[in-house]
C-alpha cells in the first residue's frame, strides 16, 4: 500500500456543493461492483443527484478526501441508535489501493466518536478488496467491525 497518497489527501467533510463530483466519484468506483455482482442497477449507481444532495443537506456524516484539487475518495455514514452505519465508502479507481479508504475510515470514526459506540462497514461476499480493506483497517478493533452483506 502507498500511504503517500492517503497522507497528502486532505480529509474534510463534504458539503452540498460537492454532490456532482460525489455522484461522478460514486459511479466510477461502483462499475466494478456492478460488474462483479452482474447487477448495473445496484442502488450507488442508481442514486440521483437530488438524492445525494438530500443526504449532504441532513445528518448523514459526509467526509470527503481532496487530493490534487480533486475528491479523491468519499465515505458516508448514518446512524441507528448508537451504530453508525458506514456505507458508500469511494475511492477513485486509479487511486485505489493507496491508503485512501483507510484513511476516510479512521477519520470517520474519530467523527463519530462519541455519538456512536459502533461503526459497521457494509459490503458485499464477493467485494474481495472491501473485505481486505476491512482487515487491514481492522476497522477500530474494539469499535467497528465489518459485516458481509
Amino acid at each position: 500500500m502507498d500511504d503517500t497518497a492517503a497522507g497528502a489527501a486532505a480529509v474534510e467533510p463534504a458539503v452540498p456543493a460537492d454532490a456532482g463530483e460525489l455522484l461522478t466519484l460514486q459511479r466510477a468506483a461502483y462499475v466494478s461492483e456492478a460488474q462483479l455482482y452482474g447487477d448495473p442497477f445496484i442502488p450507488p449507481l442508481v442514486e440521483s443527484l437530488e438524492q445525494l444532495r438530500k443526504v449532504l443537506e441532513g445528518d448523514a456524516v459526509v467526509l470527503k478526501a481532496v487530493l490534487g484539487g480533486r475528491i479523491a475518495g468519499a465515505v458516508r455514514a448514518q446512524f441507528s441508535d448508537h451504530t453508525c452505519l458506514v456505507g458508500r465508502l469511494v475511492v477513485a479507481p486509479d487511486l485505489q489501493g493507496r491508503g485512501i479508504g483507510g484513511r476516510l475510515m479512521r477519520a470517520l470514526e474519530e467523527a463519530v466518536a462519541g455519538r456512536a459506540d459502533a461503526c459497521v462497514l457494509f459490503t458485499g461476499h464477493l467485494s474481495e478488496g472491501n473485505l481486505r480493506m476491512c482487515t487491514n483497517v481492522r476497522c477500530a478493533a474494539t469499535r467497528s467491525r465489518c459485516v458481509s452483506a
